[in-house]
């Protein structure tokens, strides 16, 4: 029997990279998987991928800065599939980079606000009702090692974000632990995405130099990587796992020699 046989699983931001991992892994173990974000023909090349295998999967273009749109995502969920069990709310953007924060424009800082952070807890808003009507469930937001530590490549507002999902993912973890909810939080370090593609010729160098100042094993992630501890964390195995921050940056470094 696969852990996930028989449930739901929702990924924000489904489309790639992390997303696309975490939905492909959920789907391996059985899972219904509704993909939620904003490009359609990327999107549906995760659900043809997930059908494949011979599992299920739907999409619903959402724009997670939208209420309205979030709304609609979690109703469209309950009505496919009846239920939701498991919620990762993954979408996100970096924004402006090499940017001293004065420098960064209002449009700049309400943009990304709205989806990283707003994004995370509008999600959470509407999802925790679905779970709470079963009594159980289990909610990861994607937060970064950025929202652990100052941005030291010049975006400000990322960090921000970051720093205040972790403090959105711990409060309302004890919210909602008495309802069966159980919240948690990943942060991982530079994994190969979109975002962070080693193989683009203008961003090798970049990665090279902040993954040996970032991770002890002096390496890039893999999507899939973490997307097995998420999973993990919306298992059984990590029942008694709430309110915490799980770090997957292959150690922390200072390292001076």
């Amino acid at each position: 029997m696969k852990q996930f046989a028989g449930k739901v699983a929702l990924v924000t931001g489904g489309s790639s990279g992390l997303g696309k991992a975490t939905a492909l892994q959920f789907a391996r173990e059985g899972a219904k998987v509704v993909i939620a974000a904003r490009r359609t023909e990327q999107s549906a090349a995760v659900v043809s991928a997930i059908e494949a295998m011979g599992a299920e999967a739907h999409f619903v273009r959402t724009d997670v800065s939208q209420a309205k749109d979030v709304e609609a995502l979690i109703a469209a969920a309950l009505e496919k599939y009846g239920r939701l069990d498991y919620a990762v709310n993954n979408a996100g953007i970096v924004g402006p980079v090499s940017t001293p924060i004065a420098e960064v424009t209002e449009d700049q800082w309400d943009q990304l606000m709205g989806i990283n952070l707003k994004g995370v807890w509008l999600c959470m808003k509407h999802e925790i009702p679905a779970m709470v009507t079963h009594g159980h469930g289990a909610i990861v937001n994607v937060a970064s090692i950025y929202g652990h530590k100052p941005s030291d490549v010049g975006h400000a507002p990322y960090c921000v974000s970051k720093f205040g999902v972790i403090g959105l993912t711990k409060s309302a973890a004890i919210d909602y632990a008495r309802d069966g909810i159980r919240i948690n939080a990943v942060a991982p370090g530079f994994t190969r995405s979109e975002m962070a593609d080693p193989n683009q010729p203008d961003m090798a160098e970049f990665l090279k130099v902040l993954v040996a100042r970032h991770s002890a094993m002096n390496r890039i992630g893999e999507a899939e990587e973490v997307a097995n501890a998420i999973t993990w964390l919306c298992s059984d195995g990590a029942s008694f796992v709430n309110g915490t921050v799980l770090t997957i940056d292959g150690g922390n470094t200072t390292s001076l020699y």
